[in-house]
Formats: C-alpha cells, structure tokens, sequence
C-alpha cells in the first residue's frame, strides 16, 4: 500500500508537509521521502528506508533544513519515491500509490517507440513510479500525459506531480483509492487520509472524483480533467487499512467497523463471556459487536506500542510473524477460564491469528471463537498491492480449497464465495479446524457492503467475490 500528502503554501510548507506525511506511516512500512519546491532553492529531495525507525526519526534533520512552499510526501510498501524528474515538461517531482500489472506490456511499447532507459530500482525491478513518469512524458503536456497513464496502465494508480505552478493531483480512473483536498487562510493540501490535515489547521473541501486531475495551488484547486461517472472505491480501506479517525466519501472508518460488529453479532448464536479484537483493527469492530449483543467488551491482551510502531516491521514474512507475536502482552486475569470471541479484520494466511488463538489458550482460555470482519478471501488483489502474498495460493481459503478439490481441477471459486453454498460451508469448517478455532464465521459480503451505506456498484469487492 501506500500513502501520500503534498502542500501548496504561500509561506513554507515544510513543517505541515512533515507532519501531514508522517499520519500515513500506518500505510506503509519500508520507504517514505519528501519533495520541496523553492522559488530561491529550486528542488530539493530527502528518501529514507524506514524499516527500523519511524517516519519522524528519519526525517528530523530535514523538517529542519528543507525549504520550500511546495511540497509531496510519500510512505511506501515498495517504491522510493517521491522522484525529481527532469523532461520536457520542465522539472517536476512525482508520488504514486497504486500496483501496475502490465509493466512488461508497456516496457515493450516504450522501449520500441522512444531511446529511454531507467535508473530508479526497487528489490531489482523497475520502479513503478518512475515507469509513470515516462509514460506521462510521452505526451505533449502533463494533463494528456496523465490521462495517457490512466489508460493505459492495467490495475490502479493515483498521483502527485510537483511543478513550480503547484501540484497535479490524480485520482485513479474508478477511484479506488481516496484523494481528499484541505485547505486553511494560506495554504491547500491534498492528501490521502482525510484526517492528516484537520491538526494542522485545515479544514475540509471536498474529495476528488474517480479520474479527475486537479491542480493545487496556495490560492485553490482548479479541476482540470472532470471525474469520472463509475467508481470502484477499495471497501478494505474501511474494514482494515484506513485509519479509526479517517473517512472516505463522507463514510467514517470507525463508524463502519461498529456497523461490521453489530451486523455480525445479530447473525451469531454462541454465548461467550467476553469479545475482543485483534489490536488495533479488531477493536472497533469488536466494540460493535458487543454493543449489539450485550456480551461484555474485554481487552484480554494489549498492543505494546512504545517500541514497536506500525513502521518497524521487516519485510521477511517469517519475521513479521514473529513480531506481530511479541507485540500483545495477555492479561491473564481476564484469559483464564474464559469463553473469548475475538474479531480480526480479516484471515489472509492464518498463520497470525493461529498463533494467537494458540497463545490465549497457553494462558488459559477455554473457548476462542473467531469473527473474522470481512468475508474469506479468495483472490490476490489486482489494484492497491494490499497484501505482500506472491500467489494467490498463500491464502488460508486457496490452500483449503486445494485440499478440498485436488491439484489440477478447475474450481468454480463462486461457490465457496456464496454463504449459502454446501462448498463454503465446509471450506469455513475446514480452516477453523486447521486454524484451531473453537468456531469460526465469517462476516457475510451483503452485510459487510450495508456496514459501509454507499451503492455495492460503487465498491470493489474483487478479494472476496473475484467481480472487477
């Protein structure tokens, strides 16, 4: 994933674009950079790996020493980014969240056509970010070359491109990820999460539409592209990647998980002592489910967080593992002897949640019963890289199913996407047995999709029932 926030100020900008871009380090773990215009300076640019230090750690010396009234600043899972990039449209810096699926296709088509070559690599790839940044140079200005990016790129991309005249700012064609404007007396930002600016002075414009292109400047934001009819906002931005205090088309993170809780408690028929969540996306979600059940909300385990921030997490899987394990303390107090239900946002390979169900009953839980607050998962996602899995096969639900079938068979996935079906039904048995659950359900999708309140033709829900 990934998040970004820019400024365009008539004073400095600095010190809102540290602390706008530091409130999206829960979206990314590996990489984060800042970009600053200065009518005196010119382009000035800071990247660093933030995989064993916090965003606010890495970059003290430069909120100190940057200056500049124009500025974007990007977390990343992957891309170092933002980059300076020189063309012939003039000098400009770029800043991309989103997962492009046919590089090779369009490396051909570029390499054919024109004498270019890359410089920019990410774990021996191309970056993504600097493959936008030549497509958008293929045209004759920035707007056609970004609506050309938009085209052609098959999954998601949405940018920040930085000039002297202020920033470009483009919503992906359906709109998958959020683009929220802000504004105050001097200045207007744009940013990925809403709630990145509210303590900095801004108040709220609007947000853009699917596919539109903006221009940001510190007198306004002119729209230069219209958006879009058709939008395929990313519903897991609510159940698990936004953050409690954001909200996106007007629809609040945190008041869609208690709605997630509520509508699975109403569906559920065990009787436990306590439910709990999964620090930190479980707890609202949990919240809701207690709140409409009567069942008592419990904290039986706490999220040590004094050392263990969202950006300190290696990129080795094995390793991840291991860390989310060390960061929950249990309270045995309230372990011991209970039935415990507890909601994760979500299952994707099992092996986190298998090992705190195995954890609680070390400390004496009688009973764990698992609500995960999403659907099963069933297929890699195609758009916002929201999961570091290689194939579709390190899901928990493509592992069960293959056991279920036998290697080779054609699988009809529909099946085990319907909650009425026979085939999901056992598959959800299936994987609470391996998983060792007491019991496991899943929250249903239309249930899921009402928690959230906007049109489902508005929403992507391709990870849970494989419709683009």
């Amino acid at each position: 994933m990934g998040g970004f926030f820019g400024v365009a100020s008539k004073e400095d900008c600095v010190f809102d674009l540290f602390f706008g871009t530091d409130y999206h380090s829960h979206l990314g773990t590996r990489r984060a950079g800042m970009a600053v215009y200065s009518r005196d300076y010119g382009f000035d640019r800071a990247i660093h790996n933030i995989e064993n230090a916090p965003f606010r750690t890495k970059f003290d010396r430069e909120a100190n020493e940057m200056k500049g009234n124009i500025g974007i600043g990007s977390i990343s899972d992957y891309e170092p980014q933002p980059l300076i990039v020189r063309s012939h449209h003039g000098t400009y810096s770029i800043a991309t969240v989103g997962k492009i699926n046919n590089t090779d296709e369009i490396l051909s088509k570029l390499l054919f056509s024109s004498h270019i070559h890359f410089l920019e690599m990410s774990g021996g790839t191309i970056n993504a970010t600097e493959l936008v940044a030549t497509i958008i140079n293929q045209k004759e200005n920035l707007i056609e070359g970004i609506q050309y990016a938009q085209e052609i790129i098959d999954g998601s991309m949405t940018i920040l491109l930085m000039t002297p005249k202020g920033i470009y700012a483009a919503r992906d064609r359906l709109g998958r990820t959020p683009v929220a404007i802000g504004k105050k007396d001097d200045a207007y930002c744009v940013s990925f999460e809403s709630f990145a600016y509210l303590n900095l002075g801004y108040t709220n414009v609007r947000e853009l539409g699917p596919g539109e292109i903006a221009l940001i400047t510190p007198e306004g934001v002119r729209t230069l592209a219209d958006p879009g009819k058709n939008m395929k906002i990313c519903t897991f931005l609510w159940v698990y990647y936004g953050y409690p205090s954001s909200s996106y088309e007007g629809i609040s993170v945190e008041k869609m998980r208690y709605n997630c809780g509520a509508s699975m408690a109403k569906r559920d028929n065990v009787s436990p002592d306590i439910v709990a969540g999964v620090p930190d996306s479980g707890t609202a979600h949990a919240i809701g489910y207690a709140n409409a059940s009567g069942i008592p909300f419990s904290r039986p385990f706490i999220k040590y967080t004094p050392t263990w921030p969202r950006s300190f997490m290696p990129t080795i899987q094995s390793k991840r593992n291991l860390i989310a394990k060390m960061k929950l303390i249990p309270v045995r107090d309230l372990i011991q002897d209970r039935s415990m239900l507890l909601i994760d946002d979500s299952i994707v390979r099992g092996t986190q949640l298998r090992e705190t169900t195995e954890f609680l009953y070390s400390s004496g839980a009688k009973e764990v019963h698992i609500r995960p607050a999403c659907p099963p998962l069933l297929y890699g996602c195609k758009y916002l890289n929201f999961s570091r899995s290689t194939s579709e096969m390190d899901l928990i639900t493509r592992r069960v199913i293959r056991d279920m079938e036998g290697d080779g068979r054609h699988v009809n996935l529909e099946a085990y996407a319907d909650p009425e079906s026979d085939r999901y039904h056992d598959m959800v048995e299936n994987i609470g047995k391996q998983l060792n659950f007491t019991s496991l359900r899943y929250n249903r999708l239309d249930d899921m999709i009402d928690s959230v309140g906007i049109d489902r033709c508005k929403l992507c829900t391709y990870c849970w029932d494989g419709k683009e």
